[in-house]
């Protein structure tokens, strides 16, 4: 039997150079090995996007074609919807039991990014939901659900995985062995910068490059990135390593990279020739992605039922996980 893998995104956008080559690439190697469960993650969504559902609504069918499109491959990998697996819900109230508000802060993803939310909104900041704030309970209800033995994450996610562990363990304790604890998958696939020369690419920071993105958008986005501020010339010498467009070479143009490396520092290569050769070949990396997405888009029953059947294997597993977790915490009042 092959492993269950649990592992998801959430629906607020499309897909952006960082999570193809920092998850996407990696969700389409899992797939040839393990029992692969994708989750669209729409409940966790609205913790940032209560006031706006139809924004997640519509990222859903969105950032499924964008999986599609990119390689992940529905007969090997479940891809399902968040909010229609109900017993995710009730575990998350069940757990919600064993962790304490005092854990939860402490948790250094949960610190981090609450930090990140007051420096982009002030004040506000500190208005934090109870369900931002029970966010790793709810991963934790996620990955039990669907029985996940193994969890691709990386540096950053560790923390909110051992508080996984943790909930499982004390619910073990009081309950008996009922549920397993899920090893971590570290991911290979590095957090990528943004065009800015930001740790992260995002969205909100106005650094990314989507997979949506017209020709257009990315020749200005591409010919905007941050290069070496001393070269000033096109024959001025530079260090690559400094340098966005050569960052970005690295993941696209692996075939000259040692070329473009030393005309560079040599001055043998201007930015505007340069960038315009990233832009060629990320377009050429994005031509098959933007091919499948056209078929995905003219045909959205067909993502429909991708959605509907991986939705439905996610709720198979679920059920199984509920039936042994409502038995053994003396809530199973009935026999059906």
């Amino acid at each position: 039997m092959k492993k269950n893998v649990l592992t998801g995104l959430r629906p607020t956008g499309n897909l952006h150079l960082g999570h193809y080559f920092g998850a996407v690439t990696n969700f389409i190697k899992l797939q040839k090995t393990y029992n692969v469960f994708i989750e669209i993650a729409d409940v966790q969504a609205l913790t940032d996007n209560f006031n706006n559902p139809a924004k997640v609504r519509k990222n859903v069918r969105e950032i499924t074609i964008d999986l599609l499109s990119s390689g992940v491959d529905p007969d090997k990998c479940h891809l399902f919807i968040q909010s229609m697996v109900p017993e995710i819900a009730e575990l998350t109230v069940f757990y919600s039991n064993l962790v304490t508000i005092a854990r939860l802060y402490r948790n250094p993803t949960i610190k981090t990014e609450i930090k990140q939310k007051k420096e982009l909104f002030g004040n506000s900041g500190e208005s934090v939901t109870y369900g931002f704030l029970g966010y790793p309970v709810s991963q934790a209800a996620d990955i039990t659900a669907l029985n996940g033995a193994l969890v691709p994450v990386g540096d950053d996610q560790l923390p909110i995985l051992e508080q996984t562990r943790e909930i499982i363990r004390k619910f073990n304790h009081i309950y008996g062995e009922t549920l397993t604890e899920p090893e971590h998958l570290l991911t290979t696939s590095s957090r990528i910068k943004g065009l800015d020369g930001n740790e992260k690419m995002g969205k909100s920071l106005g650094n990314a490059v989507f997979l949506t993105d017209t020709d257009e958008e990315i020749t200005k986005k591409i010919m905007a990135a941050v290069t070496d501020p001393n070269k000033i010339k096109k024959d001025d010498k530079a260090n690559p390593h400094i340098c966005m467009v050569y960052y970005y070479h690295k993941l696209l143009s692996t075939n000259n990279l040692e070329t473009i490396e030393q005309e560079c520092q040599n001055g043998h290569r201007g930015c505007v020739a340069c960038k315009k050769e990233l832009i060629e070949n990320l377009l050429s990396m994005l031509k098959p992605i933007r091919e499948k997405r056209n078929y995905y888009e003219n045909h959205p029953n067909i993502v429909d039922n991708i959605l509907k059947e991986g939705t439905y294997a996610a709720q198979k597993v679920a059920s199984e996980v509920m039936e042994k977790v409502k038995e053994n915490m003396q809530i199973k009042y009935f026999d059906e």
